[in-house]
């Protein structure tokens, strides 16, 4: 089992004592996180990339670049990178770079990004085709970061002749890459025809929905011909552990209450209306369902449960939504290290 820190970098006041991190103190806690995580025993560090909204991480590479000269060991990936919305030649060049500066620990987790479509419209493009174009990208992502040249024709972008990627990645014989999908076949699907990992978005749905997806992943990846060796599966999961479960609801519930509050906002406001995002909150339904909070035997007999459900082999845990300080923050991430990683292995 690896585990991995995951952060989306949402700027929201902590709504038990008011303050409001700045976009500076914002980002360089991130490294903070990172550095801390490493130390602790965490084996990835995902951070995600949104635009034009209080999601305000715009940029992980740049900061994965930062973090890489902060550790030596921790893998350095993604939660997602958006894989319709950059074009597939810039993507590659940019985790490539992160990729030689930290010595081959690149890994990045590349999705659609259509739960938030004003980001489409920021950037001037269409979501209504991101299916198509997503598939062309990640192809042309594999094959940049494994041939020495490529040469390629399709229908979403302009073609290229004898592209090389530069620089040349560490990482060669195989994309590190996973796609960031498993509410569609089409995403399940293109993981395993192009032989890379799948990471559920179990934050959207209950474990139990993503059994199928799971299952045909696994048909897929062996129609395909692929190594078992090579498959894999992760998940992601709000998370949250403390001495006892009162504790951790105590510190955590006001937090994750103000988190799920400004997805469901900026969502709304997003889709114009459309979607109410994830829903009412509901602290003990949450926990039941898309959270794991609790003292750290209860996560881990959760997360156990969660493995064996999913067939998992990654879980990303996200700990600092809603304006955790740093305080309570790190005090989680060395109790995740302490207790609950050493248990998991």
């Amino acid at each position: 089992m690896r585990v991995g820190l995951l952060s989306l970098g949402d700027l929201v006041a902590d709504p038990v004592t008011g303050v409001l991190r700045s976009p500076a103190e914002r980002h360089r806690n991130l490294v903070e996180q990172a550095v801390l995580a490493e130390q602790v025993g965490f084996d990835s560090v995902h951070l995600g990339e949104h635009h034009a909204c209080e999601y305000i991480l715009s940029s992980p590479a740049v900061v994965l670049g930062a973090i890489a000269e902060r550790t030596s060991r921790l893998r350095l990936s993604t939660g997602v990178a958006l894989g319709v919305n950059n074009d597939p030649l810039r993507l590659a060049e940019d985790y490539a770079t992160v990729d030689v500066l930290s010595g081959g620990r690149a890994e990045p987790v590349i999705g659609r990004g259509t739960f938030f479509p004003h980001a489409y419209a920021a950037l001037g493009q269409d979501p209504r085709h991101a299916k198509a174009v997503f598939a062309e990208h990640v192809e042309i992502l594999v094959r940049l970061w494994t041939e020495d040249a490529v040469t390629w024709r399709g229908e979403r972008r302009a073609p290229l002749d004898g592209v090389q990627l530069h620089p040349r990645p560490v990482q060669r014989e195989r994309a590190p890459f996973w796609i960031g999908g498993g509410a569609s076949t089409e995403s399940v699907d293109l993981a395993a025809r192009l032989g890379l990992g799948i990471m559920l978005p179990t934050v959207f749905g209950t474990p139990e929905m993503f059994r199928p997806m799971v299952d045909r992943y696994l048909e897929q990846w062996d129609f395909h011909g692929h190594d078992p060796a090579g498959r894999r599966i992760g998940c992601c999961l709000h998370f949250f552990v403390a001495g006892s479960r009162a504790e951790a609801r105590q510190r955590w519930e006001p937090r994750y209450r103000a988190y799920i509050e400004f997805v469901n906002d900026l969502v709304a406001w997003s889709t114009n209306g459309v979607s109410n995002g994830l829903g009412g909150f509901d602290f003990d339904r949450l926990c039941a369902t898309t959270a794991v909070c609790g003292s750290a035997a209860e996560v881990v007999d959760r997360l156990g449960h969660l493995t064996e459900l999913l067939s998992l082999d990654t879980v990303l845990v996200m700990l600092d939504m809603g304006g955790m300080p740093d305080a309570e923050l790190f005090g989680a991430i060395e109790r995740t290290g302490a207790e609950v990683l050493p248990a998991l292995r």
